[in-house]
């Protein structure tokens, strides 16, 4: 930069608001993560030009409009596919996908699959409010068996998706699970999303106070929550409990929680590792699930891995270096050719 030329201000959370009216429900989870989101965006300080944020359908999906940078709504369940082009060809752009659990794991979900096995660069944050919100309240892919809603009157039959699982089969490289109402948790977790070289996932339990109201009382209850959430931390071992007096350990390839005394230390408890090269030890954490183990939160993986728009230019680079930049007229002009008179 030119001596002479001023830096540029340093922007702050509001810089990042649109003008937009926000119309989600009061008291919908929706509202935290938006607040946390612009106080990261200004913690990055990313150019408001050079983000964007692309969702698909649903209540989440409206966040684009409430974001002063650039946005695309797009069509249901195709956000990943959107972005996976965008980001091929401007990869100096901070691409983000908004999703939820329908838009993103029904009719999403083999959109979502690839665009993580491919670790493109972009942030896939997805919402789980494990209900359908925006068409008023049918049963997601999320929701527990036996679940009550306008489409299961007698109770949801479909066993429910366990999205961490899902991903982290598909070899993603940063897993993350967060709450919506703890804040400061929550924008760590984005902040460490948005750092990540590769695809970050990131799941949030978000409370639809319309449809599902307390969803996940047993993750915020105030009471509850250091009994039944567990949170991750690299290289301490797994320990919980409003006395920090429980832990996890292995029995055989088994977790099972412990009580700490008694010849019980922490030294016998599981130690948790985000950088373990190959995925068992956070494929095992995303299978712990309340009442039965506390739930886990925070960061599972974080790894390195090629990236696919790295790879994707660098061919394309190596190609345009042995053959020239390509004629298109040229190519239309190519090979069997006929007029039609």
């Amino acid at each position: 930069m030119s001596a002479d030329l001023p830096a540029p201000a340093k922007l702050t959370p509001a810089d990042y608001a649109s003008a937009q009216d926000v119309r989600w429900c009061p008291g919908c989870g929706d509202y935290a993560i938006l607040a946390q989101m612009k106080k990261v965006l200004a913690n990055l300080g990313i150019p408001k030009e050079k983000l964007v944020f692309i969702s698909g359908i649903g209540c989440s999906s409206r966040f684009p409009y409430y974001l002063d940078t650039y946005g695309i709504h797009s069509i249901h369940g195709r956000a990943p596919a959107v972005a996976t082009g965008l980001k091929a060809v401007r990869p100096d752009l901070s691409v983000w996908v908004i999703t939820g659990d329908g838009d993103g794991l029904s009719i999403g979900g083999n959109h979502l699959l690839h665009c993580i096995r491919r670790n493109l660069d972009i942030n896939i944050v997805l919402f789980n409010n494990r209900i359908y919100g925006l068409t008023k309240g049918q049963y997601s892919p999320t929701s527990p068996l036996g679940q009550v809603t306008k489409s299961t009157p007698m109770g949801a039959i479909d066993n429910p998706l366990h999205i961490l699982s899902v991903a982290i089969g598909c070899e993603a490289t940063f897993v993350a699970r967060t709450v919506d109402v703890h804040v400061q948790h929550l924008s760590m977790c984005l902040q460490r999303a948005a750092e990540h070289r590769g695809t970050s996932f990131v799941e949030v339990y978000q409370n639809c106070v319309v449809f599902n109201d307390g969803a996940f009382e047993y993750a915020t209850d105030k009471q509850l929550r250091s009994e039944h959430t567990l949170e991750l931390e690299h290289g301490k071992p797994l320990v919980f409990g409003k006395n920090r007096d429980k832990g996890i350990r292995l029995n055989g390839l088994e977790p099972e929680v412990v009580a700490l005394g008694n010849g019980v230390t922490e030294k016998d408890l599981l130690v948790h590792d985000e950088k373990a090269p190959q995925p068992s030890l956070a494929y095992l954490l995303s299978r712990m699930h309340y009442p039965d183990f506390p739930e886990p939160i925070g960061v599972f993986r974080a790894v390195d891995r090629p990236k696919y728009d790295e790879l994707l230019n660098a061919q394309v680079a190596a190609a345009m270096a042995k053959q020239g930049p390509g004629d298109l007229e040229a190519l239309f002009s190519s090979g069997d050719t006929w007029v039609v008179e």
